[in-house]
Protein backbone atom coordinates (compact mmCIF):
# COMPACT_ATOMS: atom_id res chain seq x y z
CA UNK A 1 0.00 0.00 0.00
CA UNK A 2 1.15 3.58 -0.84
CA UNK A 3 2.13 5.59 2.36
CA UNK A 4 0.79 9.42 1.78
CA UNK A 5 2.87 12.77 2.92
CA UNK A 6 1.46 12.64 5.61
CA UNK A 7 1.89 9.24 7.02
CA UNK A 8 5.35 9.51 6.17
CA UNK A 9 5.73 12.64 7.87
CA UNK A 10 3.90 11.30 10.91
CA UNK A 11 5.79 7.81 11.08
CA UNK A 12 8.87 9.45 10.98
CA UNK A 13 7.39 11.78 13.93
CA UNK A 14 6.72 8.91 16.12
CA UNK A 15 10.20 6.85 15.58
CA UNK A 16 12.13 9.59 16.59
CA UNK A 17 9.71 10.19 19.85
CA UNK A 18 10.62 6.51 20.53
CA UNK A 19 14.39 6.83 20.32
CA UNK A 20 14.05 9.97 22.32
CA UNK A 21 11.46 8.01 25.08
CA UNK A 22 14.17 5.35 25.47
CA UNK A 23 17.24 7.92 26.19
CA UNK A 24 15.25 9.88 28.62
CA UNK A 25 15.10 7.77 31.60
CA UNK A 26 19.27 7.65 31.67
CA UNK A 27 18.99 11.63 31.87
CA UNK A 28 16.56 12.10 34.70
CA UNK A 29 17.51 8.79 37.20
CA UNK A 30 20.64 7.98 39.14
CA UNK A 31 22.38 4.90 38.43
CA UNK A 32 19.95 2.54 40.66
CA UNK A 33 16.87 4.25 39.26
CA UNK A 34 16.24 7.02 41.72
CA UNK A 35 15.04 10.57 40.28
CA UNK A 36 18.66 12.37 40.46
CA UNK A 37 16.26 15.16 41.42
CA UNK A 38 17.26 15.67 45.00
CA UNK A 39 15.38 18.80 46.06
CA UNK A 40 15.73 22.96 45.75
CA UNK A 41 18.92 24.56 46.80
CA UNK A 42 19.93 28.10 48.46
CA UNK A 43 22.90 30.04 48.09
CA UNK A 44 23.41 28.96 51.78
CA UNK A 45 23.64 25.60 50.44
CA UNK A 46 20.33 24.22 52.07
CA UNK A 47 19.11 21.97 50.24
CA UNK A 48 14.92 21.63 50.55
CA UNK A 49 13.59 18.17 49.52
CA UNK A 50 10.72 18.13 47.54
CA UNK A 51 7.04 16.94 48.65
CA UNK A 52 5.48 14.08 47.25
CA UNK A 53 2.46 16.08 45.96
CA UNK A 54 1.88 14.58 42.57
CA UNK A 55 1.59 18.66 40.77
CA UNK A 56 4.76 19.28 42.41
CA UNK A 57 6.37 16.30 41.02
CA UNK A 58 4.86 16.24 37.95
CA UNK A 59 5.88 20.19 37.34
CA UNK A 60 9.27 19.65 38.44
CA UNK A 61 10.02 16.49 36.26
CA UNK A 62 8.30 18.40 33.22
CA UNK A 63 10.72 21.95 33.96
CA UNK A 64 13.55 18.93 34.30
CA UNK A 65 12.94 17.02 30.74
CA UNK A 66 12.19 19.90 29.00
CA UNK A 67 15.38 21.24 28.07
CA UNK A 68 15.85 18.11 26.25
CA UNK A 69 12.61 18.22 24.82
CA UNK A 70 14.31 21.46 23.21
CA UNK A 71 17.33 19.66 21.94
CA UNK A 72 14.91 16.89 20.39
CA UNK A 73 13.04 19.31 18.05
CA UNK A 74 16.10 21.01 17.04
CA UNK A 75 17.83 18.04 16.57
CA UNK A 76 15.18 16.66 14.04
CA UNK A 77 14.36 20.19 12.57
CA UNK A 78 11.59 21.05 14.34
CA UNK A 79 10.40 24.54 16.18
CA UNK A 80 8.04 24.79 19.24
CA UNK A 81 5.39 26.74 20.00
CA UNK A 82 4.46 26.43 23.39
CA UNK A 83 0.59 26.50 24.67
CA UNK A 84 -0.58 30.36 24.60
CA UNK A 85 -2.45 29.98 27.91
CA UNK A 86 -2.78 27.34 31.10
CA UNK A 87 -5.63 25.38 29.82
CA UNK A 88 -4.85 25.71 25.83
CA UNK A 89 -4.07 21.92 24.14
CA UNK A 90 -1.39 20.81 23.46
CA UNK A 91 1.57 21.38 25.53
CA UNK A 92 3.62 21.69 22.91
CA UNK A 93 3.36 21.89 18.78
CA UNK A 94 5.84 20.25 17.25
CA UNK A 95 6.23 22.50 13.67
CA UNK A 96 8.72 21.56 10.72
CA UNK A 97 11.03 24.52 9.83
CA UNK A 98 11.26 23.69 6.20
CA UNK A 99 7.28 22.55 5.93
CA UNK A 100 4.85 24.40 8.56
CA UNK A 101 1.91 22.69 7.50
CA UNK A 102 3.59 19.90 9.29
CA UNK A 103 2.70 19.98 12.92
CA UNK A 104 2.14 17.38 15.48
CA UNK A 105 0.35 18.20 19.03
CA UNK A 106 2.21 16.67 22.00
CA UNK A 107 0.85 16.60 25.62
CA UNK A 108 3.25 15.78 28.36
CA UNK A 109 1.46 13.18 30.70
CA UNK A 110 3.13 12.19 34.03
CA UNK A 111 1.30 9.66 36.62
CA UNK A 112 2.69 7.34 38.68
CA UNK A 113 1.98 3.63 39.01
CA UNK A 114 -1.23 2.48 40.77
CA UNK A 115 0.60 -1.30 41.42
CA UNK A 116 3.22 -2.73 39.41
CA UNK A 117 0.94 -3.02 36.30
CA UNK A 118 -1.23 0.19 35.94
CA UNK A 119 -1.58 3.59 35.88
CA UNK A 120 -3.75 6.05 34.08
CA UNK A 121 -3.92 9.32 32.69
CA UNK A 122 -6.37 11.66 31.16
CA UNK A 123 -5.42 12.40 27.30
CA UNK A 124 -7.73 15.80 26.53
CA UNK A 125 -11.01 17.28 26.21
CA UNK A 126 -13.65 15.87 23.65
CA UNK A 127 -15.07 19.23 24.24
CA UNK A 128 -15.22 22.05 21.76
CA UNK A 129 -12.39 22.33 19.72
CA UNK A 130 -12.47 18.65 19.57
CA UNK A 131 -15.78 18.57 17.97
CA UNK A 132 -14.95 21.98 16.27
CA UNK A 133 -12.26 20.98 14.51
CA UNK A 134 -11.12 24.40 12.37
CA UNK A 135 -11.92 26.30 15.78
CA UNK A 136 -9.49 27.78 17.70
CA UNK A 137 -11.15 27.53 21.29
CA UNK A 138 -8.39 26.59 23.85
CA UNK A 139 -6.24 25.07 21.70
CA UNK A 140 -2.58 26.55 19.97
CA UNK A 141 -3.75 26.05 16.60
CA UNK A 142 -6.80 24.24 15.16
CA UNK A 143 -7.33 20.26 15.71
CA UNK A 144 -7.93 19.36 12.05
CA UNK A 145 -4.51 21.41 11.09
CA UNK A 146 -2.22 18.97 13.68
CA UNK A 147 -1.10 15.97 11.42
CA UNK A 148 -0.78 13.95 14.54
CA UNK A 149 -1.65 14.24 18.48
CA UNK A 150 0.73 12.78 20.55
CA UNK A 151 1.37 11.97 24.57
CA UNK A 152 4.80 11.48 25.90
CA UNK A 153 4.17 9.81 28.34
CA UNK A 154 5.99 9.27 31.74
CA UNK A 155 5.12 6.62 34.46
CA UNK A 156 7.27 6.34 37.92
CA UNK A 157 6.99 5.04 41.24
CA UNK A 158 6.47 6.60 44.51
CA UNK A 159 8.97 5.92 47.11
CA UNK A 160 7.49 4.37 49.94
CA UNK A 161 6.40 6.99 53.17
CA UNK A 162 8.75 5.74 55.13
CA UNK A 163 11.54 5.78 53.60
CA UNK A 164 11.29 9.33 53.35
CA UNK A 165 10.39 12.78 55.43
CA UNK A 166 7.90 15.78 54.13
CA UNK A 167 10.40 18.32 53.27
CA UNK A 168 13.39 18.19 55.36
CA UNK A 169 16.39 20.37 54.85
CA UNK A 170 19.75 18.65 54.30
CA UNK A 171 23.64 20.06 53.95
CA UNK A 172 25.70 18.04 51.66
CA UNK A 173 29.70 17.52 52.86
CA UNK A 174 30.65 17.40 49.43
CA UNK A 175 29.31 20.48 48.50
CA UNK A 176 31.34 22.70 51.12
CA UNK A 177 34.71 24.80 50.53
CA UNK A 178 37.58 24.22 52.56
CA UNK A 179 36.82 25.57 56.07
CA UNK A 180 33.10 26.30 55.67
CA UNK A 181 30.64 24.98 58.33
CA UNK A 182 27.34 22.85 58.34
CA UNK A 183 24.42 25.19 60.24
CA UNK A 184 22.18 23.30 62.83
CA UNK A 185 19.20 25.06 61.84
CA UNK A 186 16.87 27.01 59.38
CA UNK A 187 14.90 29.45 61.64
CA UNK A 188 13.12 27.20 63.66
CA UNK A 189 13.84 23.77 61.24
CA UNK A 190 16.67 21.26 62.15
CA UNK A 191 18.87 20.71 59.17
CA UNK A 192 20.00 17.39 58.62
CA UNK A 193 24.07 16.52 57.93
CA UNK A 194 24.87 14.19 55.19
CA UNK A 195 27.99 13.45 52.98
CA UNK A 196 26.28 13.63 50.11
CA UNK A 197 23.79 14.32 47.84
CA UNK A 198 23.52 10.53 46.95
CA UNK A 199 22.22 10.14 50.31
CA UNK A 200 18.88 12.03 50.06
CA UNK A 201 16.26 9.95 49.66
CA UNK A 202 14.62 10.80 45.92
CA UNK A 203 11.03 11.11 46.54
CA UNK A 204 10.06 8.88 42.88
CA UNK A 205 12.01 6.56 41.22
CA UNK A 206 11.69 3.42 38.62
CA UNK A 207 10.81 5.57 35.30
CA UNK A 208 9.09 4.50 32.07
CA UNK A 209 8.51 6.86 29.13
CA UNK A 210 7.18 5.87 26.22
CA UNK A 211 5.29 7.89 23.42
CA UNK A 212 2.06 7.36 21.84
CA UNK A 213 -0.59 8.62 19.75
CA UNK A 214 -3.47 9.59 21.61
CA UNK A 215 -6.03 7.41 19.92
CA UNK A 216 -4.06 4.15 20.04
CA UNK A 217 -4.15 4.63 24.15
CA UNK A 218 -7.36 6.22 24.99
CA UNK A 219 -10.57 3.87 26.48
CA UNK A 220 -14.05 4.51 25.88
CA UNK A 221 -14.99 6.27 29.06
CA UNK A 222 -14.32 9.71 30.44
CA UNK A 223 -10.41 9.94 32.73
CA UNK A 224 -12.99 12.29 35.32
CA UNK A 225 -16.00 12.34 36.35
CA UNK A 226 -16.88 15.84 35.97
CA UNK A 227 -15.03 17.08 33.14
CA UNK A 228 -15.16 16.00 29.15
CA UNK A 229 -11.72 14.31 29.30
CA UNK A 230 -10.72 11.14 27.55
CA UNK A 231 -9.65 8.71 29.86
CA UNK A 232 -6.63 6.35 28.66
CA UNK A 233 -6.52 2.68 29.41
CA UNK A 234 -4.43 1.32 32.83
CA UNK A 235 -2.22 -1.54 31.79
CA UNK A 236 1.43 0.19 31.76
CA UNK A 237 2.44 -2.54 28.80
CA UNK A 238 -0.92 -1.69 26.80
CA UNK A 239 -0.18 1.90 27.43
CA UNK A 240 3.63 1.50 25.98
CA UNK A 241 2.25 -0.91 22.70
CA UNK A 242 -0.67 1.41 22.08
CA UNK A 243 -2.83 -1.25 22.73
CA UNK A 244 -5.67 1.16 23.55
CA UNK A 245 -9.58 0.39 23.41
CA UNK A 246 -9.43 1.82 19.40
CA UNK A 247 -6.24 0.65 18.21
CA UNK A 248 -8.02 -2.35 16.01
CA UNK A 249 -10.99 -0.24 15.13
CA UNK A 250 -8.51 3.04 13.89
CA UNK A 251 -8.72 6.68 14.54
CA UNK A 252 -12.34 7.48 12.72
CA UNK A 253 -14.23 5.50 15.07
CA UNK A 254 -12.49 6.84 18.20
CA UNK A 255 -13.49 10.42 16.65
CA UNK A 256 -16.81 9.83 15.73
CA UNK A 257 -17.33 7.95 19.15
CA UNK A 258 -15.61 11.05 21.46
CA UNK A 259 -17.29 13.87 19.14
CA UNK A 260 -20.61 11.49 20.23
CA UNK A 261 -19.66 10.85 23.56
CA UNK A 262 -22.72 11.85 26.27
CA UNK A 263 -25.12 13.16 23.81
CA UNK A 264 -26.17 9.95 22.14
CA UNK A 265 -29.47 7.81 23.39
CA UNK A 266 -31.05 4.43 22.96
CA UNK A 267 -34.02 3.28 24.24
CA UNK A 268 -32.84 -0.12 26.38
CA UNK A 269 -36.39 -1.92 28.18
CA UNK A 270 -38.46 0.86 27.15
CA UNK A 271 -36.38 3.39 29.28
CA UNK A 272 -33.95 5.97 27.11
CA UNK A 273 -30.54 5.14 28.23
CA UNK A 274 -27.13 7.30 26.94
CA UNK A 275 -24.74 5.75 25.05
CA UNK A 276 -21.99 5.26 27.48
CA UNK A 277 -19.79 2.67 26.02
CA UNK A 278 -18.48 2.09 22.70
CA UNK A 279 -19.98 -1.76 22.28
CA UNK A 280 -23.41 0.14 22.64
CA UNK A 281 -22.30 2.75 19.83
CA UNK A 282 -21.63 0.29 17.58
CA UNK A 283 -24.73 -1.71 17.86
CA UNK A 284 -26.52 1.90 17.55
CA UNK A 285 -24.32 2.17 14.63
CA UNK A 286 -25.38 -1.14 13.19
CA UNK A 287 -22.11 -2.07 13.01
CA UNK A 288 -22.35 -4.88 15.46
CA UNK A 289 -19.74 -6.70 13.29
CA UNK A 290 -16.91 -5.08 14.29
CA UNK A 291 -17.31 -6.01 18.45
CA UNK A 292 -14.83 -8.23 17.96
CA UNK A 293 -12.20 -5.51 16.84
CA UNK A 294 -12.52 -3.90 20.36
CA UNK A 295 -9.64 -3.69 22.83
CA UNK A 296 -11.92 -4.79 26.03
CA UNK A 297 -9.53 -4.06 28.91
CA UNK A 298 -11.18 -5.22 32.41
CA UNK A 299 -11.37 -2.52 35.02
CA UNK A 300 -9.96 -2.45 38.48
CA UNK A 301 -11.46 -3.37 41.61
CA UNK A 302 -10.80 -2.31 45.13
CA UNK A 303 -10.70 -4.98 47.85
CA UNK A 304 -14.28 -4.27 48.70
CA UNK A 305 -15.35 -5.30 44.68
CA UNK A 306 -15.92 -1.84 43.75
CA UNK A 307 -14.72 -0.01 40.66
CA UNK A 308 -11.92 2.27 41.61
CA UNK A 309 -12.18 5.66 40.30
CA UNK A 310 -10.23 6.50 37.63
CA UNK A 311 -6.92 9.09 39.18
CA UNK A 312 -5.83 10.70 36.39
CA UNK A 313 -2.68 12.41 35.63
CA UNK A 314 -2.16 16.21 36.11
CA UNK A 315 -2.15 18.56 33.68
CA UNK A 316 1.01 19.62 32.32
CA UNK A 317 2.09 23.26 33.11
CA UNK A 318 4.55 24.11 30.35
Amino acid sequence: MEITLRESFKKDFKENLDVFCEKLESYVSTENGDWSIKGFIDVYKNIYTISSDTKIVSKILEIHIFPEILLFAEEIGYKIVLAEKQNYYPDLTFINKDNEEVMFAVDMKTTFRRNHSTAGFTLGSHGAYFKERDKKKNIQYPYSQYMGHFCLGVIYSKVDSDDIADTSIYQVEELLEDGEQMCSSVGLREVKAVSDLKSITSVIKGFDFFAAEKWKIASDRQGSGNTANIGSINEIADLKNGNGTFSRLGEEWFDEYWMNHGSLKTIVDGKSKTISNIQEFLTFKNRTDLLSLITVKAKSKSKSGKKKKNNPDQKSLF
